[in-house]
């Protein structure tokens, strides 16, 4: 009887345990933010040209898929690895790199998907990254797309970015568009 007791015991300890061990209370904790050296919030504005070229011998967007039919360019998927510079000209002051995708995504208008980081590579954001994951209507004047993320010095970023065509080439596909960045960070 005395054994009975013991295992009876045992098991409802160990029941205990399993039970208390799956609800997951302890895998998650508030910390504070100082910690992590998050003090005050800023606003930071820069102002990029994203330089989006797809002829001649370097490219730097390059079309994965190409659109399901001649008539539209719905189901395009292109790659981009673009230069971002402090100015319109292609040779411009070089300050970053745009890298990621974007994807035709309306069967009834010129719409994409934009997904990349903005890496930058000098000065004080050297190392730095926003991250860009929205809908851009290309042959709308200005298309606003949010900023969902960063790291370096952006790190915990939130924002949104303002695109402006400068210059396109309808026979190339080259194209130049100004990003306004309005980027809230700590």
């Amino acid at each position: 009887m005395a054994k009975l007791i013991l295992i009876i015991a045992f098991q409802l300890i160990l029941l205990a345990a399993v039970v208390s061990a799956g609800k997951g209370e302890d895998f998650a904790k508030v910390i504070d933010r100082k910690l992590l050296g998050l003090h005050k919030e800023k606003l930071t504005f820069f102002r990029v040209y994203w330089h989006d070229i797809q002829s001649g011998s370097n490219p730097t967007s390059v079309v994965l898929r190409p659109p399901l039919t001649n008539s539209s360019f719905f189901g395009a998927v292109t790659v981009i690895d673009n230069r971002l510079t402090t100015g319109v000209p292609v040779n411009s002051t070089l300050v970053g790199q745009a890298q990621g995708i974007y994807a035709a995504v309306g069967q009834h208008d010129l719409s994409a998907l934009m997904v990349m980081n903005f890496a930058f590579k000098t000065g004080k954001y050297n190392g730095s990254t926003i991250s860009i994951l929205g809908r851009n209507e290309v042959l709308t004047k200005v298309r606003e797309m949010p900023v969902i993320g960063g790291s370096g010095l952006f790190r915990f970023a939130r924002g949104y970015v303002e695109a402006r065509t400068m210059w396109f080439d309808q026979k190339t596909g080259d194209a130049t568009v100004e990003y306004s960045c309005y980027v809230m960070h700590y």
